[in-house]
């Protein structure tokens, strides 16, 4: 038996296996947010790769809300259209269910990731960000304007807004971004919200943002289809958020009907202190997480061996394993990964001719791992 490759029921969704491609910024979008061909390209090969799961990259709710002027976004009727065909194109060739996470950028919002993440002037096609309080995530960054009663309505309306459309274009899940210095991450964190309002202060207060997103989206996302959220385990300083208070987090959305969170970190204090980037780094996170609230978890973080993926579900670490950049270093990563725990893996027609049992190269092109 293979834990990697036994199937998996989120809220109504059944997934084949758990392997995860986790979203992706691909920051390849047009000025008006609409995919281009790189993202029918990009997702059609992540569909084919052998995952359980293919999850789009974090998708903007409002036009401010974006990373960078090229990202996508799901708040028209253009984008809702184009996204539709997008989902409409990989399903004449591929089953495997589709999800889209949707995403606020909040204060590390309107800069350039291919140029050293230098922030867009407002002059040049970029906007002023908001966040929960005026504290640039870094020096060389604008100064955020603190939202208002007002902005905070207007933006939970857009992410309900934007699981609507979401449902209409026909994805199987949505996972709201709630982790790595965004929006509601930012929320959450001492580090970012010095608000002495509602929702700021306590833990309650801090969350209260999150929870009010996730009932706006649970009211408008169908029981059959996932819900998940993408949080922070740990902001790695004291002055963020810590595990408990994530654990606390995805217990809270746990009750509101969030099916799954994914535990990721850091991205919201430039004081962080990371550790040493190796394989399965943020496991514990996910492990602690998971007992702790209940809920189904998926941990992300160079995850790059079937026997690493493996042995995480099968220890208890976490339900689900995101393999991102894994799956980009090689496209047919879980096909792969199935061969080598023994599992048969159905490869697309075309490609029927590399699978192990056809190719008498596939033994040199990818040897067995050795057991130590």
């Amino acid at each position: 038996m293979s834990y990697l490759f036994s199937e998996i029921k989120l809220g109504g969704l059944m997934l084949p296996n758990r392997i995860v491609i986790p979203p992706m910024c691909q920051y390849s979008a047009g000025s008006d947010g609409l995919p281009t061909p790189w993202h029918h390209m990009h997702l059609g090969t992540m569909a084919i790769s052998g995952a359980g799961l293919v999850i789009l990259e974090g998708t903007a709710v409002e036009d401010i809300g974006r990373i960078s002027p090229n990202d996508l976004g799901l708040y028209n009727d253009a984008q809702e259209e184009a996204l539709r065909d997008l989902v409409a194109r990989i399903r004449t060739f591929s089953s495997t269910p589709i999800g889209i996470q949707i995403a606020h950028a909040g204060r590390k919002a309107s800069n350039t990731p291919f140029d050293g993440r230098e922030p867009v002037p407002v002059g040049a096609g970029g906007w002023v960000p908001i966040a929960p309080s005026p504290v640039p995530p870094k020096d060389i960054w604008p100064t955020p304007t603190e939202m208002t009663d007002a902005d905070i309505a207007r933006v939970v309306s857009a992410f309900a807004a934007a699981a609507t459309r979401a449902d209409r274009v026909g994805f199987d899940l949505v996972e709201v971004h709630a982790a790595h210095g965004y929006l509601i991450s930012s929320f959450l964190s001492r580090s970012a919200n010095h608000r002495t309002d509602e929702y700021g202060g306590s833990l309650e207060n801090r969350m209260r943002l999150g929870i009010r997103l996730a009932e706006a989206v649970r009211a408008v996302w169908p029981k059959q289809k996932a819900l998940g959220f993408r949080i922070n385990g740990t902001d790695w300083t004291e002055a963020g958020i810590s595990v408990d208070e994530a654990t606390a987090f995805a217990a809270a959305l746990k009750k509101v009907g969030v099916d799954y969170v994914t535990v990721s970190s850091g991205g919201n204090s430039r004081d962080q202190k990371l550790p040493a980037m190796v394989p399965g780094y943020q496991a514990h996170l996910a492990e602690a997480v998971r007992k702790g609230a209940g809920i189904t978890t998926m941990t992300v973080g160079i995850i790059v061996t079937a026997e690493q993926a493996e042995e995480t579900i099968a220890s208890g670490k976490s339900d689900l394993v995101g393999v991102a950049r894994a799956s980009l270093d090689d496209p047919r990563w879980g096909h792969h990964a199935a061969q080598s725990l023994g599992k048969e893996s159905v490869y697309p027609k075309p490609f029927w001719r590399v699978a192990a049992k056809y190719w008498p190269g596939y033994q040199f092109a990818h040897p067995p791992v050795k057991q130590t």
